[in-house]
């Protein structure tokens, strides 16, 4: 009976994908595992076709990940890169190659993903982009490869059952107020975003609700709104003086803003936090580089990441329809020293 690649795996003390990947000489696998694999291929007669296994299974093993167009902006792309690293990574683990990829091509603006899906080049999708236009939309409704949204759902999908893995940003929202409130603060100022994907709404909405629920009036004067970058931050600090001067705690809607923000701060005189507390949002390692340490809401880039990739490899090996699931995971307050206690 000729040998299989499953033979090979229990031979080699190895899954039968690292198997394959070493006959088909994936950079994934290092070099001495795909020597030693060859050579018990070759001891045991082995031969080798390197479309037997994705003609059989119908698979290219593969996955596309849809990145969000704002990366084009390299201010802000400080918190999408450990979101890209965290689904890379846990792809990886499971053995699955990548290919990633923007909504569109940046120089032909022809649609990526419909290009994936009609050159049958991939097995699933991860989407992150926040908005898609309808061509899309079609192209998702209509194909039987499988897709999961993460961090962001587009409008049109927010009503249907849909794939989709992100984390709670109104409870996000929700703890950091309620930690600047329980610390004493009465008047807080928000900085937020416009921004497609409805994040820095949601956080917004659990800063109204963390006052309401403590029997603070909700000011709308003391919500401004920057574009999430730290020059940002700092100019809307320095633009906004007067509010500042009648505040003692500022929550901002991501790190990067809340950093600009406490560097107009100590230009303009004030201490951080012993005159005002901040609080940022997202955990980017940036948090730590700067003098005070900022406490922000952290955001678990790794077990969503992980969450994605197992539901998406769930939807593909299925052999039956899979119902869709929405899975939102809570985010956690880290504090430093930024609000005047350092954990």
């Amino acid at each position: 009976m000729a040998i299989t690649t499953k033979d090979l795996a229990k031979l080699a003390n190895v899954s039968q994908s690292t198997v394959s990947r070493s006959l088909n000489d994936s950079p994934m696998i290092p070099e001495k595992t795909k020597k030693r694999i060859k050579k018990i291929a070759e001891e045991h007669g082995f031969q080798f076709n390197s479309h037997a296994r994705s003609l059989a299974a119908n698979k290219t093993y593969t996955i596309g990940v849809i990145l969000p167009e704002t990366l084009f902006d390299s201010r802000v792309d400080t918190h999408f890169k450990s979101w890209q690293n965290e689904l890379l990574e846990s792809l990886e683990r499971l053995e699955f190659d990548v290919i990633i990829s923007f909504f569109q091509n940046r120089f032909t603006k022809k649609n990526n993903i419909k290009r994936l899906i009609a050159a049958k080049k991939i097995d699933g999708l991860i989407i992150l982009e926040p908005s898609l236009d309808d061509e899309t939309i079609n192209v998702l409704e209509k194909t039987d490869v499988p897709f999961v949204f993460c961090k962001y759902i587009p409008p049109f999908y927010q009503a249907k059952e849909v794939d989709f893995v992100c984390v709670d940003q109104f409870k996000g929202g929700y703890i950091a107020t309620e930690h600047l409130i329980k610390l004493g603060h009465q008047k807080i100022l928000c900085i937020s975003a416009n921004n497609v994907g409805g994040e820095f709404e949601l956080r917004t909405e659990g800063f109204k609700a963390a006052l309401i629920n403590n029997n603070i009036q909700y000011d709308e004067e003391m919500l401004i709104y920057g574009n999430e970058t730290f020059q940002s931050g700092y100019e809307l600090i320095l633009n906004h003086l007067e509010k500042v001067k009648d505040v003692t705690a500022i929550f901002a809607q991501n790190d990067l803003m809340a950093l600009g923000a406490i560097q107009a701060l100590k230009e303009s005189g004030f201490n951080v936090p012993q005159d005002i507390a901040v609080v940022g949002f997202d955990d980017i390692d940036l948090c730590t580089c700067y003098k005070p340490y900022l406490t922000t809401v952290h955001q678990p880039t790794k077990e969503i990441a992980a969450l994605t990739c197992k539901r998406l490899i769930e939807k593909i090996e299925s052999t039956e329809p899979v119902a869709k699931l929405k899975l939102e995971i809570s985010p956690s307050l880290v504090i430093r020293e930024s609000c005047g206690i350092d954990n």
